[in-house]
Protein backbone atom coordinates (compact mmCIF):
# COMPACT_ATOMS: atom_id res chain seq x y z
CA UNK A 1 0.00 0.00 0.00
CA UNK A 2 3.08 2.40 0.66
CA UNK A 3 4.51 1.86 -2.63
CA UNK A 4 0.93 2.38 -4.32
CA UNK A 5 0.89 6.02 -2.49
CA UNK A 6 4.52 6.64 -3.21
CA UNK A 7 3.91 6.09 -7.06
CA UNK A 8 0.22 8.27 -6.87
CA UNK A 9 2.53 11.34 -5.28
CA UNK A 10 4.87 10.46 -7.96
CA UNK A 11 2.37 10.18 -10.97
CA UNK A 12 0.68 13.37 -9.57
CA UNK A 13 3.24 15.21 -9.40
CA UNK A 14 4.55 14.29 -12.67
CA UNK A 15 1.26 15.42 -14.20
CA UNK A 16 1.34 18.79 -12.55
CA UNK A 17 4.51 19.46 -13.78
CA UNK A 18 3.29 18.69 -17.54
CA UNK A 19 0.56 20.14 -17.55
CA UNK A 20 2.54 23.70 -16.07
CA UNK A 21 4.89 23.13 -18.95
CA UNK A 22 1.57 23.02 -21.52
CA UNK A 23 0.91 26.37 -19.95
CA UNK A 24 3.87 28.03 -20.60
CA UNK A 25 4.13 27.09 -24.54
CA UNK A 26 0.52 27.84 -24.54
CA UNK A 27 1.51 31.59 -23.41
CA UNK A 28 4.48 31.30 -25.35
CA UNK A 29 2.52 32.15 -28.76
CA UNK A 30 2.82 35.82 -27.63
CA UNK A 31 6.62 35.94 -27.93
CA UNK A 32 7.78 37.23 -31.39
CA UNK A 33 7.83 40.53 -33.25
CA UNK A 34 4.29 42.40 -33.78
CA UNK A 35 3.65 45.95 -36.11
CA UNK A 36 0.49 47.86 -34.76
CA UNK A 37 -1.88 48.67 -37.14
CA UNK A 38 -0.44 52.56 -37.18
CA UNK A 39 2.59 50.75 -38.77
CA UNK A 40 5.04 53.41 -36.78
CA UNK A 41 6.94 50.92 -34.76
CA UNK A 42 7.59 47.47 -34.42
CA UNK A 43 7.33 45.56 -31.27
CA UNK A 44 9.26 42.26 -29.52
CA UNK A 45 7.47 40.42 -27.20
CA UNK A 46 9.41 38.25 -24.65
CA UNK A 47 9.22 36.67 -21.53
CA UNK A 48 10.78 37.57 -18.66
CA UNK A 49 10.48 35.62 -15.19
CA UNK A 50 7.42 34.14 -16.46
CA UNK A 51 5.46 37.61 -17.01
CA UNK A 52 5.18 39.10 -20.74
CA UNK A 53 7.51 42.65 -21.60
CA UNK A 54 7.35 44.24 -25.16
CA UNK A 55 9.60 46.79 -26.39
CA UNK A 56 10.35 48.85 -29.16
CA UNK A 57 13.10 47.65 -31.74
CA UNK A 58 11.91 49.70 -34.83
CA UNK A 59 10.61 52.86 -35.72
CA UNK A 60 9.54 53.83 -38.84
CA UNK A 61 11.01 57.65 -38.33
CA UNK A 62 13.48 56.60 -35.92
CA UNK A 63 15.21 60.34 -36.14
CA UNK A 64 13.39 63.40 -34.63
CA UNK A 65 13.12 66.32 -37.58
CA UNK A 66 13.72 68.87 -34.94
CA UNK A 67 17.03 67.74 -33.22
CA UNK A 68 18.49 65.54 -35.45
CA UNK A 69 19.21 62.91 -33.17
CA UNK A 70 17.07 59.54 -32.73
CA UNK A 71 13.53 59.83 -31.10
CA UNK A 72 12.83 60.06 -27.53
CA UNK A 73 9.95 59.50 -25.23
CA UNK A 74 9.11 63.65 -25.12
CA UNK A 75 5.68 63.12 -24.16
CA UNK A 76 6.33 61.24 -21.14
CA UNK A 77 4.77 62.68 -17.63
CA UNK A 78 7.87 62.29 -15.87
CA UNK A 79 10.72 64.56 -16.94
CA UNK A 80 13.49 62.15 -15.74
CA UNK A 81 12.26 59.76 -18.52
CA UNK A 82 11.57 62.73 -21.62
CA UNK A 83 15.43 61.86 -23.03
CA UNK A 84 14.82 58.28 -22.85
CA UNK A 85 15.18 56.59 -26.11
CA UNK A 86 12.01 55.30 -28.07
CA UNK A 87 14.13 52.57 -29.56
CA UNK A 88 14.50 49.72 -26.46
CA UNK A 89 11.77 51.08 -24.46
CA UNK A 90 9.64 49.13 -22.75
CA UNK A 91 5.71 49.47 -23.89
CA UNK A 92 3.98 45.88 -22.68
CA UNK A 93 5.09 45.12 -19.27
CA UNK A 94 3.77 42.72 -16.83
CA UNK A 95 1.57 40.41 -18.73
CA UNK A 96 0.61 36.99 -17.70
CA UNK A 97 -1.06 34.23 -19.77
CA UNK A 98 -4.75 33.64 -18.15
CA UNK A 99 -5.27 30.38 -21.11
CA UNK A 100 -7.48 30.66 -23.47
CA UNK A 101 -5.31 32.77 -25.54
CA UNK A 102 -5.64 35.71 -23.20
CA UNK A 103 -2.75 37.73 -21.62
CA UNK A 104 -3.82 39.60 -18.96
CA UNK A 105 -2.88 42.20 -15.69
CA UNK A 106 -0.25 44.20 -17.99
CA UNK A 107 -0.12 47.89 -19.22
CA UNK A 108 0.34 49.21 -22.03
CA UNK A 109 2.34 52.97 -22.48
CA UNK A 110 1.61 55.59 -25.50
CA UNK A 111 4.09 57.28 -26.77
CA UNK A 112 2.02 59.42 -28.44
CA UNK A 113 0.31 61.09 -25.40
CA UNK A 114 2.73 59.86 -22.89
CA UNK A 115 -0.84 58.11 -20.74
CA UNK A 116 -0.24 54.25 -19.46
CA UNK A 117 -3.33 51.91 -19.58
CA UNK A 118 -4.39 48.68 -18.34
CA UNK A 119 -4.53 46.21 -21.21
CA UNK A 120 -5.67 42.44 -22.26
CA UNK A 121 -4.33 40.97 -25.09
CA UNK A 122 -5.68 38.39 -26.95
CA UNK A 123 -4.51 35.96 -29.85
CA UNK A 124 -7.19 36.14 -32.37
CA UNK A 125 -4.99 33.70 -34.39
CA UNK A 126 -1.22 32.84 -34.95
CA UNK A 127 -0.40 35.93 -36.35
CA UNK A 128 -2.89 38.36 -35.17
CA UNK A 129 -3.66 39.75 -31.69
CA UNK A 130 -6.06 42.46 -30.40
CA UNK A 131 -4.92 44.46 -27.70
CA UNK A 132 -7.68 46.54 -25.41
CA UNK A 133 -6.17 48.97 -23.60
CA UNK A 134 -8.67 51.18 -20.61
CA UNK A 135 -8.62 52.87 -17.59
CA UNK A 136 -10.76 51.78 -15.35
CA UNK A 137 -13.78 49.19 -17.33
CA UNK A 138 -12.86 47.11 -20.59
CA UNK A 139 -15.97 48.88 -22.15
CA UNK A 140 -14.36 52.33 -22.28
CA UNK A 141 -11.11 51.23 -23.64
CA UNK A 142 -9.95 50.95 -27.19
CA UNK A 143 -8.35 48.24 -29.46
CA UNK A 144 -6.17 47.69 -31.87
CA UNK A 145 -5.17 45.41 -34.07
CA UNK A 146 -1.39 44.30 -34.10
CA UNK A 147 -0.15 41.43 -37.35
CA UNK A 148 2.97 39.24 -35.92
CA UNK A 149 6.39 40.20 -38.09
CA UNK A 150 8.67 37.05 -36.63
CA UNK A 151 7.81 34.13 -34.70
CA UNK A 152 9.42 33.31 -31.76
CA UNK A 153 12.34 30.63 -32.52
CA UNK A 154 12.25 26.71 -31.40
CA UNK A 155 14.79 25.90 -29.41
Amino acid sequence: MKKFKTLAIILGGLFLFTSMLGETEEGDKLIGVWEPSNKKIYLKIDKISGKYYGKIVWLREPIDPVTGKPKTDKNNPDESLKNVPLKGFRMLKDFVYKGNGEWADGTIYDPQNGSTYNCVIKLKDENTLDLRGYIGLKTFGRTDVWKRLVKKKKK
